[in-house]
């Protein structure tokens, strides 16, 4: 089978970079990151890539006249690579119309609660202050809503007693890392199904 050719946007550590990366090394994954772009010169998630041979750009907004033309520079390079799938992992601008048009069914997101329960940049302040029981994480297509695109996975987590927004986040995180590759993996087969909100995978391979 031919390797998937990814490029990952990130705004931060890259831990779940780095959880892509290590997959595709294991052969788990038959894809490979091609490119890397963060929205942020600090963002750690660059040096992982370049230590593991990955093209990496800073692509600054502050550069650009507004979200659209800096996702075009962004969309330059991805298809510089010929990147077949974008994934957003912790990248925390909000990609617009365009950019979802230009790559729609190709871009997916992770999201650290069970969408669509508790979207946006807080999910676990917000999963303690409401008092659920449940938390977890979502692998969803994007569209051009904020965290409202159809569902590939999804994985639980208990909300335990004391919980704080780094205690629960850290067993989230631990979900994220199998769950994003997972979803990269039916995808990279063809096995994902997309009919309106639902997403069923296909079992024969």
């Amino acid at each position: 089978m031919k390797k998937l050719s990814i490029a990952v946007m990130i705004s931060g550590s890259g831990s779940n970079l780095q959880s892509i990366i290590d997959a595709c090394n294991a052969g788990s994954l038959p894809a490979a990151v091609k490119l890397v772009i963060s929205d942020r010169k600090d963002a750690f998630g660059l040096e992982r890539a370049k230590k593991n041979g990955i093209p990496a750009e800073f692509i600054d907004p502050s550069h650009f006249g507004g979200r659209e033309e800096h996702e075009t520079a962004c969309a330059a390079s991805i298809d510089r690579e010929e990147c077949k799938l974008i994934c957003l992992a912790g990248y925390m601008r909000l990609v617009t119309g365009w950019f979802v048009g230009k790559y729609s069914g190709r871009l997916l997101n992770i999201h650290p609660s069970l969408l669509p329960s508790f979207p946006g940049a807080h999910a676990h302040r917000d999963v303690l202050a409401y008092g659920a029981k449940v938390s977890g994480c979502t692998v969803h297509f994007v569209d051009e809503n904020m965290d409202s695109g159809p569902v590939i996975i999804q994985s639980a987590v208990k909300v335990l007693e004391g919980d704080t927004e780094e205690t629960l986040g850290k067993r989230v995180l631990e979900q994220e890392h199998k769950a994003y590759p997972e979803a990269i993996k039916l995808f990279a087969e063809g096995r994902l199904i997309v009919k309106g909100r639902k997403v069923t995978v296909d079992t024969i391979i």
